[in-house]
């Protein structure tokens, strides 16, 4: 059975790379593990904090791939210790945001079991870019249109 996919039709060529990155947003979506808020704290900067409690540093990683942010933690179960009870579970996760063009994610830090993800959008710099007007002698047409053919000038 052939999988169809919104993309599928031979009308839309050029447009795997979205169907790509939605499908990777797709899969990343899960069972909402870790819960997470997206906050302002800034003009232009905004911080993601996971709650992500008894992970260390080591067992986390932040990685902007494309415009994507992902955020992986992956526990790794201590043979040497015996539960009478286990109630919090040693489990993977990723969580994926996709990030608006000129974001950038600027720094993570780990406090008190929340791993913060900081981001910011740089300030526009207002680019002002002066064309030089060449004086032409005589009014003659250039010598690349002279060319094109006989009198005429063709644009």
């Amino acid at each position: 059975m052939t999988r169809m996919t919104m993309f599928s039709s031979p009308l839309l060529l050029g447009f795997e790379e979205f169907e790509r990155v939605f499908e990777r947003l797709s899969k990343s979506t899960g069972d909402g593990y870790p819960p997470y808020n997206i906050e302002e704290i800034g003009d232009r900067r905004l911080r993601i904090s996971l709650a992500v409690a008894g992970f260390t540093e080591e067992d986390l990683s932040v990685t902007v791939e494309d415009r994507l942010l992902v955020i992986r933690g992956r526990q790794e179960d201590d043979p040497d210790r015996k539960f009478l009870h286990r109630g919090i579970a040693a489990r993977q996760f990723q969580r994926t945001f996709l990030l608006a063009d000129g974001v950038e994610v600027v720094g993570a830090s780990l406090d008190d079991g929340l791993l913060h993800v900081d981001a910011a959008r740089p300030e526009p710099s207002s680019q002002v870019k002066t064309i030089a007007i060449e004086k032409s002698g005589n009014d003659e047409v250039p010598r690349q249109l002279r060319a094109v053919g006989g009198n005429e000038t063709k644009f």
